[in-house]
């Protein structure tokens, strides 16, 4: 296992991106010749090349997904959320739902994978979440919130004027 980590870690040193993948340049493919079979320098360039597509696809992944939980954290706003229930918005509350729900997996997905860097701002993304759930049983929710002594800001934002007072 050692020797093709190896091989691998001198393919990623080496290779260039061409049209259709990484490509050698011909005389590391001819040095790598003189200990590996061409089958195997094939099958490590398609591991190295799909190692680094996967960094790009998870960093990718991480951006849009920070976005997301940046812009669906706003519609936790009373103002916003009443707005999409009213379908004045492009978006329902379908779509909306189907958003926060995929997204929300997403999140799951790139903490177990150690993202990089500090994760986004997560209150009024999981507030909008809260209230999506509420949905249609507000009033019971805030009731059994009152009853165990949570009610204070049930769907507070970003922090942004959350509606209480200082």
């Amino acid at each position: 296992m050692g020797r093709i980590v190896d091989l691998c870690g001198e393919i990623a040193a080496a290779a260039e991106d061409g049209p259709e993948g990484l490509v050698l340049p011909p005389e590391v493919w001819e040095r790598l010749r003189a200990d590996w079979e061409d089958e195997d320098i094939e099958d490590a360039m398609g591991l190295v090349h799909d190692s680094l597509l996967q960094a790009e696809l998870v960093e990718s992944a991480d951006s849009l997904s920070a976005r997301m939980v940046e812009v669906l954290g706003t519609l936790a706003e009373p103002a916003h959320f009443q707005k999409a229930e009213r379908a004045a918005d492009p978006l329902s509350l379908e779509v909306i739902g189907q958003l926060v729900r995929r997204v929300a997996r997403l999140e799951e997905i790139l903490e177990a994978y150690h993202r990089e860097g500090a994760p986004p701002d997560r209150r009024g993304f999981d507030a909008l979440q809260r209230r999506l759930a509420d949905q249609g049983i507000e009033h019971e929710m805030e009731e059994g919130r009152e009853e165990d002594g949570s009610a204070s800001a049930p769907y507070a934002g970003n922090g942004e004027d959350d509606g209480e007072d200082d």
